[in-house]
């Protein structure tokens, strides 16, 4: 039975080396609060040595977290060639920020030493030695990470060895594996995770007898080749008890190991108790909110986490998964807080579609009015269409096939125009005209845009009736031109995102003209909101105009 390996987190640090991470001070203490709710057994909080704002944070976390579970450290490299520790810089930096752990990191690849560094593999053994000597010597709990272990274990096996080795006399408490290139695969991880556990820590069947025994192991893993995850995977089954990584897999290049895969990859298909089910069923939580907090959009590819991890479009699939959920998906997505979904689009079968009525909470459609849903989204679709991300728009085609639907209103009627005027730049304006009951409707808007223009414009003529609108607001705007080789003349799909403050949804248009385009979905999203929001039953009383100004 594998032991449980310890979690050591390094988004803080490693993750905010990825090409557009940048976490504030204040958002490096949320998520340093949320790892450690969430049980991991490190924080790497940054590098003191590297910049002003790692500094800070080590300051303010000092004074303002709590930490219940985890041990912060502060992550930085051994002293320079031809330096005491006591002496050099960068190690009082890491002793200044005055955590109970510090991560240091040293030269394995002889080609580094020599090429890089530009000194003796002598005198890196000693740095090495003497700054994990120097910190423990502090009161320090010293991690010591071996910086292009793999490759220098390819290069020159018996001088990547002697490095650990070096960490070890010092008195390193942890000695970590770190494919810092991410070039290994992982059969080439297990090898030499393996060795090392037999030949520098003398761990044998029923052997711990070796001085180096109880040093734990770790793995610290690039995923430049994808393999990241399944290298973790492998150093655990080798004997690797601490694993690094970040969490999404934020990082340098290619990114870090995802520890949010990592997490259940163990838990879930190895078996290892890594944290309570509850904890695990946080991780799509924990996932999307690092990723707020980056300011990044959530991968919804991602396993395990993504809003696409259970989600199925093919009709045979849904037809399998609506009889045996488990029958397209490898674990049960509330496991860890994630969800089946069900996707409308030219693939789908009858069994999206009444998956979608059910969620939607739709009643009164016949199967054979569901058919009729199914070949109305397929032909649209085949005219530039695509309803997977547009559920507003799958909802209003089904309760348009309900018997007895009638229209909050109707357009008759739009013009949008865009001028330049002297003195005013671009300038643009739209009219409406729409029905609501026997009452028509006619008004017009400007705007910084046509569309805006139009939005506007619909938006006033029906505040009048339903005045639950102006608490709606576009946030969203996407168009994608669907055949570029057709030039002007190419179909255009429009996606409008909506909120009113407690919903977001989304509706689609495509029209070879994008303001048609844009019409279509802008409409139906302002419908979809009066016939399901608290805005659906028409006001007996038209709302005056003047009180329409600050809604618009």
């Amino acid at each position: 039975m594998l032991n449980r390996p310890v979690l050591y987190d390094t988004t803080l640090r490693d993750g905010t080396q990825g090409e557009g991470v940048n976490l504030s001070v204040d958002d490096k203490l949320k998520v340093a609060r949320r790892l450690d709710d969430f049980g991991v057994d490190y924080i790497e909080g940054g590098w003191p040595g590297s910049n002003p704002k790692d500094i800070e944070f080590f300051a303010r976390a000092r004074k303002e977290l709590n930490l219940k579970h985890a041990r912060m450290a502060a992550f930085g490299s051994t002293c320079r060639a031809k330096t005491d520790p006591a002496d050099d810089p960068q190690i009082q930096l890491l002793i200044a920020a005055d955590t109970p752990v510090i991560t240091i990191f040293g030269k394995t690849w002889d080609l580094h030493v020599t090429e890089v560094l530009r000194t003796t593999l002598e005198e890196n053994l000693r740095m090495i030695r003497d700054s994990v000597r120097y910190l423990v010597a502090q009161g320090k709990e010293v991690v010591y990470d071996a910086e292009h272990f793999f490759d220098g274990y390819v290069a020159n096996p018996e001088y990547a060895l002697a490095t650990l080795q070096a960490a070890i006399m010092g008195g390193a408490t942890s000695v970590v594996l770190c494919d810092t290139n991410g070039g290994g695969l992982p059969w080439q991880i297990n090898e030499a995770v393996a060795t090392v556990r037999s030949e520098v820590l003398g761990i044998g069947e029923g052997d711990n007898s070796h001085p180096a025994a109880q040093v734990v192991l770790g793995i610290h893993a690039h995923n430049d080749s994808e393999t990241g995850v399944a290298n973790t995977l492998e150093a655990v089954r080798a004997g690797a008890n601490h694993i690094q990584g970040t969490i999404n897999g934020y990082g340098e290049r290619c990114g870090n190991a995802n520890l949010v895969s990592i997490i259940a990859d163990l838990q879930l298909k190895m078996g290892l108790p890594m944290l309570p089910p509850e904890k695990i069923a946080q991780l799509t939580d924990i996932s999307r909110y690092v990723s707020e907090l980056a300011n990044l959009s959530h991968d919804s590819h991602q396993p395990f986490v993504g809003a696409s991890a259970f989600a199925h479009k093919g009709g045979t699939h849904v037809n399998a998964v609506v009889k045996y959920a488990m029958s397209y998906q490898h674990v049960d997505p509330s496991l860890v807080g994630n969800e089946t979904r069900v996707l409308v689009s030219e693939l789908s079968g009858k069994d999206n579609i009444a998956v979608k009525r059910r969620e939607f909470g739709l009643k009164g459609l016949t199967r054979e009015q569901e058919q009729t849903v199914l070949k109305q989204i397929k032909e649209l679709e085949n005219a530039g269409f695509a309803f997977e991300s547009a559920e507003a728009s799958v909802d209003l085609l089904l309760r348009r096939t309900r018997p007895g639907y009638t229209k909050p209103f109707e357009m008759i009627d739009y013009t949008a125009s865009v001028e330049h005027r002297s003195g005013r730049g671009m300038f643009s304006e739209a009219t409406v005209k729409v029905q609501v009951g026997d009452k028509l409707l006619h008004e017009v808007a400007e705007g910084n845009g046509p569309v805006n223009a139009l939005n506007r414009a619909l938006r006033k003529a029906l505040m009048q009736y339903y005045p639950a609108l102006r608490e709606v607001h576009l946030t969203d705007y996407k168009v994608r031109i669907l055949d570029s080789t057709a030039g002007t003349a190419a179909m255009t799909r429009v996606l409008i995102d909506f909120a009113d403050g407690e919903r977001l949804w989304t509706t689609v248009g495509a029209s070879t003209n994008i303001i048609e385009a844009s019409w279509i979905a802008l409409s139906d999203s302002v419908e979809y909101f009066i016939i399901t929001g608290s805005g659906r039953e028409p006001s007996a009383q038209p709302v005056t105009a003047d009180k329409l100004v600050d809604a618009l």
